[in-house]
């Protein structure tokens, strides 16, 4: 999503890297995000002490931007594929930002109400007490999330137990267990890159009967 923004904009708020360059650590303390005027930047997270890609952002793409909205370590690390022009905000200028260029600021609010929403959508399925319901939720979930999956069919999800485990807030081991016992049940079909759920719907009556339940 390219933008016009005038030179004073860039002057005031814009810094480059050069290939190879690192923006930010992971674990570091946070307090800038970035947009991406152009170039590619590598995001990568350290995985059991080998370097694992995650994913590559490009013009017109925001990162870093959990920064201003909870204040904890990076997550991952980014890095400049190419000579990368950025524009870089802090916390305390975010104002500046929004009254400069309020074509930018709607973007980041689109990106800021979906990371608002996934952290409000997580922490449902954290308060589930059992990890069957908390995959089960997971997997509703990432259904919600994707506006050409149809609940009333057979969805199959680009996802795998690592990633499942993940949302769920609970071990890959037992996330693996739970699934099996819903493959034995013929309620999913596992394979190594994604899972297919037949019946969605029934997962998301189940979860909705408990959560019903927890509040009453």
């Amino acid at each position: 999503m390219a933008m016009a923004l005038d030179e004073k904009f860039f002057e005031k708020f814009g810094i480059e890297y050069a290939p190879n360059e690192i923006i930010f650590c992971e674990f570091e303390p946070g307090n800038e995000f970035y947009f991406i005027q152009s170039g590619r930047v590598r995001i990568v997270k350290l995985i059991q002490n080998r370097e694992k890609n995650l994913t590559v952002m490009t013009e017109g793409d925001v990162l870093g931007e959990m920064a201003i909205l909870e204040e904890q370590p990076r997550s991952a690390t980014a890095i400049a594929m190419d000579h990368v022009k950025l524009l870089k905000f802090h916390r305390d200028n975010f104002d500046a930002l929004i009254s400069g260029n309020p074509q930018l600021a709607y973007k980041l609010l689109v990106i800021f109400s979906k990371r608002i929403y996934e952290a409000k959508r997580r922490l449902m399925i954290l308060l589930l007490e059992e990890p069957q319901l908390k995959v089960m939720d997971v997997l509703v979930m990432l259904v919600e999330q994707d506006p050409h999956l149809d609940m009333q069919n057979v969805v199959s999800l680009q996802v795998t137990a690592q990633d499942v485990a993940r949302w769920a807030g609970i071990t890959e081991d037992e996330t693996q267990k739970e699934l099996t016992h819903l493959s034995r049940l013929d309620k999913i079909e596992l394979f190594g890159d994604r899972i297919v759920v037949k019946k969605i719907r029934e997962f998301q009556r189940l979860v909705a009967s408990k959560r019903k339940s927890m509040y009453q």
